[in-house]
């Protein structure tokens, strides 16, 4: 595809069609003193409107130069404890985490025009405690984390293939086997931000700042 061809491609494109994303009202003035208790809302909220994957987000980190990194991963949970994720710790964004213990989330949510954007130091689970996570997930879960080796680099499909059969193996002759590396990671926030579409662009920005005496509320400008 010619570079001209990409840009007209873009121009025809549209977001939150009608018919497609519902705008929804926001008012942050009755938004709840916990940004746990607002996610929670939005997220099933989400999940009601037929939001594809609504459990996928973004994380973004950064290795010990500072240079960023971001892809898509699956919510594990959020609660009082923060927002959960898993990966092997061995893997670029574990080795990232490990140097610099600081990441962001986004959610995007087009169905309602929503985002909710997460940021704060992050922490690692005990082994037992990452292990049980992953023995909670489905088979194929655990024969990925089985299969390990993520990050490093592939000499061939086949390879792949042949390591990926062993683990689907191993996973359903055992289904509590261990994967030493997997790693379940919370992300405690200091901010988190709730973004409402409107469509008059007059978009709905709450940000909630974690202080010593609780959680602040702060409108921004869209």
């Amino acid at each position: 595809m010619a570079a001209t061809d990409l840009h007209e491609l873009l121009r025809s494109l549209r977001v939150w069609a009608p018919g497609v994303t519902e705008l929804p009202p926001f008012d942050p003035a009755t938004a709840p003193t916990s940004p746990l208790q607002l996610f929670t809302t939005w997220f099933a909220e989400a999940v009601a409107a037929g939001q594809p994957e609504p459990h996928t987000m973004s994380l973004a980190t950064a290795d010990e130069d500072g240079s960023p990194d971001v892809r898509i991963v699956m919510l594990h949970g959020a609660d009082a404890d923060g927002w959960s994720f898993a990966t092997h710790d061995v893997s670029r964004k574990g080795r990232q985490l490990a140097a610099r213990p600081e990441a962001a989330l986004v959610f995007y949510w087009p169905a309602l025009g929503r985002q909710v954007r997460v940021r704060g130091p992050v922490t690692s689970a005990p082994s037992a405690e990452s292990q049980a996570d992953l023995h909670a997930r489905s088979t194929g879960a655990l024969a990925a984390a089985l299969t390990g080796r993520q990050s490093e680099p592939l000499g061939s499909p086949e390879e792949l293939r042949q390591a990926s059969e062993a683990a689907w193996e191993a996973a359903r002759r055992d289904p509590a086997a261990l994967s030493p590396t997997w790693t379940l990671y919370r992300l405690r926030p200091r901010e988190v931000e709730f973004f409402q579409g409107d469509a008059e662009r007059r978009h709905v920005r709450l940000l909630y700042r974690g202080e010593r005496d609780g959680w602040h509320r702060q409108l921004l400008w869209p």
